[in-house]
């Protein structure tokens, strides 16, 4: 699950993540990114946990089947799953986000990515910086 790489940690919240598996488009580079060893995408407890519940929303069909071949396939063996010690709470404007910075500071990682504008409205938690989806393939990608 991603350990012994070398790539850049980062953390995707739930709607990048699930951009980049399920909806395709431009945001499919970063599962390109996370298969090369680019990035290492980590996550905790929770934030798997919305990303299971995002998956089952009716807009997506997805069958419980295909939700296990996503995790197994794309998710497990190259995410570094992580669990947080100290909740960060009171950062964002919505408290739902704040699970995201408690994976990111768990996981030592350099980036948050996301799209949601609670979470782009902190900018930087310690030694956390917030990107947009866009800043991330810019910085990684030719």
């Amino acid at each position: 699950m991603g350990k012994g790489q070398k790539g850049t940690r980062v953390v995707l919240d739930t709607n990048v993540l699930v951009s980049a598996l399920i909806l395709g488009g431009r945001l499919a580079a970063i599962v390109d990114l996370w298969k090369a060893g680019v990035i290492i995408p980590v996550l905790s407890r929770e934030t798997f946990e919305e990303f299971g519940r995002v998956l089952r929303y009716p807009r997506f069909k997805m069958t419980d089947e295909d939700i296990r071949a996503i995790v197994e396939k794309e998710v497990l063996p190259y995410f570094e799953v992580v669990e947080p010690r100290e909740a960060q709470t009171g950062l964002s404007a919505d408290p739902e986000d704040d699970k995201f910075f408690s994976c990111a500071l768990a996981g030592r990682c350099e980036f948050l990515v996301s799209g949601d504008r609670h979470i782009l409205a902190i900018k930087r938690h310690g030694s956390v910086r917030v990107i947009t989806p866009k800043q991330l393939l810019e910085r990684f990608l030719p």
